[in-house]
């Protein structure tokens, strides 16, 4: 099928021979006729040969999210392919009777760029970060439906928040909109309709389950708690006492009904408060504190200021941790890189004045692959610290 073409400037294709497969504005030549938002397109060199093809968008720097550099029919077999070779890669990576909830495609890191597929025991989320693949989404629920029918009973398309002005949340197949999801035996309330993202927070399993190997006898502290993921698995791991501290009285509530389906005579406390005024007011009372922040930073412009605000973070973690403790600290803006992340907690550190070690280096999931070829597609880092 010939699709219109965008043509890349002279030079511009040399990313994509590299198997980058966003195109900038900036790259553009020009089309070959007008091409409206979402619509499929082939993208070409100066010299009208194929590069790759994918969705146009009007919207913002990137202009095409590519799905292929090669000559491929985009039918109901292309997304069945997709998807069945996704999910077998997770069964390869997790234990389903151990854990039924995890990411099934990660957009650029699954090859599908703009598409991510959350899993909760057996219901599907979608959510569409490009027009392309929101009027892709009949399509795609209709590949889950019929390939994977065993692990299906609700398919559901979460887009508003993503993609504001045209996005909706319906359902594409079952009305479910809540369910109790395993996670490495844990269980956990998830509703994709009313809760953030998609639900939960996928991408912290592994480094949740690390944080069990610090927290046995501990006093533990998890504070941008949201579902109290982080509290659950340090409750499990055998803590003397748990706290979990949001701003948010719904995300506390959530909490501590999550804490409640696992460990019903947990010592829990869920508090909604100010994370800055709470650590400060308990100075010194826990030996293991998480610090697990909302993205600070949401584009390049807000870098500077989000950089700042971890510093404060981290200063204010450190200094309430008692000594011999352990901080678990993380960044999930994609803007702040490793190295940035890592000496923006090295300066707070300074600040403090303590002798700080660094145990472990933390990163998202491996059912959140990042596309070797797309290292923008590595957002989550994080720092297990120990502090004297």
């Amino acid at each position: 099928m010939s699709y219109p073409k965008v043509i890349l400037k002279k030079g511009k294709e040399k990313s994509i021979l590299r198997r980058h497969p966003w195109v900038f504005s900036g790259a553009v030549y020009g089309v070959s006729r007008i091409i409206n938002d979402g619509e499929m397109v082939d993208v070409v060199d100066c010299n009208n040969a194929h590069l790759g093809t994918g969705f146009f968008s009007d919207r913002g720097s990137i202009v095409v999210r590519i799905l292929t550099f090669n000559n491929e029919v985009f039918d109901a077999g292309f997304w069945k392919r997709k998807i069945n070779a996704a999910w077998e890669l997770r069964l390869t990576l997790l234990n389903l009777d151990q854990t039924n909830a995890f990411r099934v495609i990660h957009g650029e890191g699954d090859g599908i760029p703009g598409l991510i597929i959350d899993y909760y025991n057996k219901n599907w989320v979608i959510q569409a970060h490009a027009s392309g693949i929101y009027l892709q989404m009949e399509a795609i629920a209709d590949a889950i439906k019929t390939s994977l029918k065993d692990f299906c009973e609700t398919v559901y398309c979460k887009s508003s928040g993503t993609l504001p002005n045209t996005g909706k949340d319906f359902f594409l197949y079952g009305d479910l909109k809540e369910s109790i999801a395993k996670e490495n035996g844990i269980q956990f309330h998830v509703n994709w309709v009313e809760g953030q993202k998609t639900g939960f927070f996928l991408d912290q399993r592994d480094n949740r389950k690390l944080l069990g190997a610090f927290s046995k006898d501990k006093r533990v502290l998890n504070t941008f708690c949201y579902t109290g993921g982080f509290s659950i698995y340090a409750m499990s791991a055998g803590a003397s006492l748990v706290t979990s501290v949001d701003i948010s009285q719904k995300a506390v509530d959530l909490a501590e009904k999550n804490m409640q389906l696992n460990f019903p005579s947990a010592n829990h406390t869920a508090v909604a408060s100010d994370v800055f005024e709470f650590m400060k007011e308990h100075a010194k009372q826990y030996d293991v504190i998480v610090l697990d922040p909302p993205a600070f930073a949401k584009n390049i412009k807000s870098k500077h200021t989000a950089t700042q605000a971890y510093k404060r973070l981290n200063i204010a973690g450190i200094k309430a941790l008692a000594p011999k403790g352990i901080l678990f600290t993380f960044s999930c803006s994609q803007v702040i890189d490793d190295v940035l992340f890592y000496n923006t907690v090295a300066a707070a550190a300074i600040e403090t004045g303590r002798n700080i070690r660094v145990l472990h280096k933390l990163n998202q999931g491996p059912d959140h692959p990042t596309n070797i070829y797309h290292p923008e597609g590595h957002y989550l880092k994080g720092l297990v610290l120990f502090v004297e």
